[in-house]
């Protein structure tokens, strides 16, 4: 396999060390997966926190939303034989599933790029309502005309659905509710209009017929979708062959939208790839790289709360319009950056007529 990334010296760049829990009781498990923008002329993540109360040797216990905003601690004896608790992000009880953790979505800057803190003044983005009552996961950020939309995965007893809230400051937002029900995430909006309609990138999930595929949908306001078309699907034996799903927007290139996609084998090993789309019509796949362009190398994403993973929601594109600065979810436990030539990215594309 092939990796093109130029990690940051300095990765991790945050760690469960580095944030204070959002409530008293609880202790910050991992960071994931970052949605990122440019705002007031620094580089900000919106970054996935994930909590749950300190652990005890004989029991598992772990957070749930209430509906009306609350905390209720959850706790069962390990040897319970109704337990199944063999991943670490998930357990049945009874035959219902729970997360080990509640996330939330932590707004975080820097002035370099690289040394992120948590400026004063902005809010938290918790779960709220019924649909989102194990919290709240892996924010896209998507910037058109002077409005941020913000694309998340919305997590409950009812499934794991694609949110949306809007926001032009980063203090007061308007919340759409659901804009793709159950089971979908991994939703990125295109960061500007093709021939008058908004395109995003999803991911609903099938476990009998069909697989994790990459699908696409336009719509002419941005919040109400339609024309479903599913564009990237898994490949066997290879890299990607169980899921794959959408990174952060695409790339606007002069062939065409390229778009760093995530892919995963049977073993949950998580890798970056890339696949371009048509300019005028980005439900024509144009190529797509035979190889990922980032693997899991570096101890910090082979080891971690669940390892041999890289995973990633957002970047930056820099001012020569080539280079790329990616920030990633590292082994589900830490936010780290790299950064990707799109020329290069490009020369290791396959195409569909080659």
């Amino acid at each position: 396999m092939k990796d093109i990334a130029k990690r940051f010296a300095q990765n991790p760049l945050l760690s469960p060390k580095d944030v204070k829990p959002s409530t008293q009781g609880l202790e910050i498990t991992c960071l994931l997966n970052p949605g990122v923008f440019r705002y007031q002329n620094k580089t900000w993540l919106i970054v996935r926190v994930a909590e749950r109360p300190e652990q005890k040797e004989e029991t598992i216990s772990f957070p749930v939303l209430t509906d009306e905003g609350g905390i209720n601690i959850i706790e069962i004896d390990k040897n319970d034989p109704e337990l199944v608790a063999d991943d670490a992000r998930v357990i049945n009880y009874k035959g219902s599933d729970y997360l080990t953790t509640l996330s939330h979505l932590r707004l975080m800057c820097s002035d370099d790029g690289i040394n992120f803190y948590e400026p004063e003044g902005y809010p938290l983005l918790m779960g709220e309502g019924p649909h989102e009552t194990f919290g709240i996961e892996d924010c896209r950020v998507a910037k058109i005309d002077d409005t941020y939309y913000l694309t998340f995965t919305s997590v409950s007893d009812m499934g794991v659905a694609v949110g949306m809230r809007t926001t032009t400051n980063w203090k007061n937002f308007t919340k759409h509710g659901l804009i793709f029900p159950a089971h979908n995430k991994d939703c990125a909006i295109f960061e500007e209009k093709i021939n008058g309609l908004y395109y995003a990138l999803h991911r609903p999930s099938s476990v009998d017929i069909g697989g994790n595929y990459i699908w696409l949908a336009s719509s002419p306001d941005g919040i109400h979708w339609g024309n479903h078309k599913c564009i990237v699907t898994t490949r066997k034996n290879m890299w990607d062959s169980k899921r794959v799903g959408a990174g952060a927007a695409p790339i606007k290139t002069d062939k065409g939208w390229l778009e760093i996609y995530h892919g995963a084998n049977q073993d949950h090993y998580y890798c970056l790839g890339a696949v371009l789309l048509d300019s005028n019509d980005p439900y024509k796949v144009i190529a797509r790289t035979q190889e990922p362009i980032m693997q899991p190398l570096e101890d910090y994403e082979l080891n971690g709360f669940f390892g041999k993973v890289v995973f990633t929601n957002g970047h930056i594109t820099e001012p020569d319009g080539d280079t790329i600065t990616v920030y990633y979810g590292a082994a589900d436990e830490f936010v780290c950056g790299a950064k990707f030539s799109v020329k290069e990215i490009l020369s290791l594309l396959k195409y569909n007529n080659a």
